[in-house]
C-alpha cells in the first residue's frame, strides 16, 4: 500500500467515524426528524468546496505571476475535486429539500447561485479537456478559476442578503445544541481531510499526465529549405 491509499484510508476511516457520530451520537431534530442527519454532511460539503474552489484561486494567481507547473497542477485538482464536493451538495441538498419543502429543487437564492458555481468549474473543467494543453489553455483556466471564485461569498451570504427558503447560518447564531454542533465540526474536520486528500492524490495524477504528455508528445519537425543544385 503506498502512501496515497493510506490518507485516502485514513480519510475513508474518519469519514465511517463521523457517520457513526451523525447516526448514533447526534439527537434526532425535534421538528425535521431524522432528516435533517443530512445536514452534517450537506453542509460540511459545501464548506470543503469552498476551500477547494479557494486552491483554484491561489494557484491561478500563482500561475498567472510566475507561471508555476506546480500551482496549475493544484488548481487543476482543486477544480475536480470541488466540482464533486458541490455536486454531493447539491444532491444532499435536493434530499433534505424534498421531505421538508415538499420538492426537490426551488429557485431559491442559495440553490441557483450554488448550481451556478458548479457550471463555472464545470466550464472550468471543460476549458481544460477542450483546449490544446499548454500555456495559452492554462491562463485561460487561470482567469476563469479566479473570477469563478466571486461565486463563493455570493452563495455563503445568500442567506444573509437575501430572502430565501434556506436558513440562517445556524453555527453563527448558536443554534445547534452541544451534542449536534460536536457532530457537525467532527463530520467537517473529516470532510475537509477527506478534500486535502484527494486533491493530493489528483495532484500526482496531474503530475503524471503531464509527464506522459511530455514523453509522448510528437517532435516538431523543422524543414530547413535545401541549397538549389547547382547547373
Amino acid at each position: 500500500m503506498n502512501r496515497y491509499e493510506r490518507w485516502a484510508a485514513a480519510a475513508v476511516a474518519l469519514l465511517l467515524v463521523a457517520g457513526a457520530a451523525i447516526f448514533f451520537y447526534a439527537p434526532t431534530d425535534y421538528l425535521q426528524g431524522p432528516v435533517q442527519r443530512i445536514f452534517y454532511l450537506h453542509v460540511s460539503s459545501a464548506i470543503a468546496a469552498y476551500g477547494c474552489f479557494a486552491v483554484v484561486l491561489v494557484g491561478g494567481i500563482i500561475y498567472l505571476r510566475i507561471e508555476s507547473l506546480a500551482a496549475d497542477r493544484f488548481a487543476r485538482a482543486g477544480a475536480l475535486v470541488g466540482v464533486v464536493f458541490t455536486t454531493v451538495t447539491l444532491v444532499m441538498g435536493m434530499l433534505w429539500a424534498k421531505p421538508i419543502w415538499g420538492t426537490y429543487w426551488t429557485w431559491d437564492a442559495r440553490l441557483t447561485s450554488t448550481l451556478v458555481l458548479w457550471i463555472i468549474y464545470a466550464g472550468y473543467l471543460l476549458v481544460r479537456r477542450l483546449a490544446e494543453p499548454g500555456r495559452q489553455a492554462a491562463r485561460l483556466a487561470a482567469v476563469v478559476g479566479i473570477f469563478g471564485f466571486i461565486d463563493v461569498p455570493i452563495v455563503h451570504f445568500s442567506v444573509t442578503w437575501w430572502r430565501t427558503q434556506h436558513p440562517g447560518p445556524i453555527v453563527v447564531n448558536d443554534a445547534l445544541p452541544p451534542q449536534m454542533l460536536a457532530t457537525f465540526l467532527f463530520t467537517l474536520a473529516c470532510t475537509l481531510v477527506l478534500a486535502a486528500v484527494l486533491i493530493g492524490i489528483r495532484y500526482r495524477i496531474e503530475t503524471l499526465l503531464d509527464e506522459r504528455q511530455e514523453v509522448f508528445e510528437p517532435a516538431k519537425v523543422v524543414h530547413t529549405p535545401q541549397p538549389e543544385a547547382s547547373r
